[in-house]
């Protein structure tokens, strides 16, 4: 509700101020059927056809935890049947929704917080809530006044989602195990990876034109790479090495309280230093 009142404000401050412009809205009908396939008909392309593939495979891995964290929260065992039926769910939406001119459906983990902020779990609640969009989805003239809304109306509640995103993130990264192995080295290139996209946009046009629209991606690029990386380094085991891990150097560097690196990434508590002019304990 928050959100919807930041853009509702925002909006309306960004009209006094004349940075809105709801010229369109009179212009947009009241009531109207989507257009089947808006944008022409169906082209495939490998590259497009892989890169898609690639980032489906990493949303339905984020719906898979999402299901799970649905079911701690709602306190419900899921089991790999009703993990399966909600992906079938999921990707049907997504196979039906280009036809529409919509997008692949994603499951988003600000949901699964905000129901165990809220405690509201009925399955009733989503169903409204879905009803409620497909009335939007017929009335043109609401998405003209979403339209209408100014960038840095939407970039100021994008701040807060996609932070949110970027912090789920930490926090599963933060539950990875990079002792004595190079898992380290995994999530950092990935990482870059991913990031070479938005830093240097040109960065894969003097590469073949398939492997551009695969790794144009930040997604899929920093996906493939952390599960090509993942393989070569955690499944394939011929010739790895104990203590590899960048952390495994830090085992003889201790701090002025006794304690080394690794204890404070495996969450140990620190020793209490002693008292000036008294005995160590």
């Amino acid at each position: 509700m928050s959100i919807l009142l930041g853009l509702v404000v925002g909006t309306v401050v960004a009209a006094a101020t004349g940075k809105a412009d709801f010229s369109q809205v009179s212009e947009a009908k009241i009531f109207s059927l989507p257009e089947i396939l808006h944008f022409g008909s169906p082209t495939f392309e490998i590259g497009a056809i892989v890169s898609m593939t690639i980032v489906i495979f990493v949303i339905m891995t984020e719906t898979t935890a999402d299901i799970l964290a649905i079911g701690e929260i709602v306190d419900t065992e899921v089991d790999a049947k009703r993990v399966a039926a909600g992906l079938r769910a999921d990707m049907g939406a997504t196979a039906v929704a280009p036809a529409f001119g919509t997008f692949p459906c994603s499951a988003f983990a600000q949901n699964v917080g905000l129901v165990a902020l809220t405690g509201i779990k009925s399955r009733f609640a989503v169903a409204v809530g879905g009803g409620v969009l497909l009335l939007l989805g017929l009335l043109p003239v609401v998405g003209a006044v979403v339209a209408a809304i100014p960038y840095p109306v939407l970039g100021g509640a994008g701040i807060v989602l996609f932070g949110s995103v970027a912090a789920s993130g930490i926090r599963t990264l933060a539950r990875v195990r990079y002792q004595n192995n190079l898992n380290m080295v995994i999530v950092s290139v990935s990482m870059a990876v991913g990031i070479i996209p938005i830093a240097a946009p040109d960065f894969w046009s003097a590469f073949p034109e398939w492997l551009g629209v695969v790794m144009h991606s930040g997604i899929s690029a920093a996906a493939l790479v952390a599960v090509l990386l993942n393989v070569l380094f955690n499944e394939i085991t011929v010739g790895n090495r104990a203590g590899a891990s960048v952390f495994e150097a830090a085992d003889s560097s201790r701090d002025s309280l006794g304690d080394t690196l690794d204890d404070d990434i495996r969450g140990e508590p620190r020793p209490v230093p002693p008292r000036q002019g008294s005995e160590p304990a």
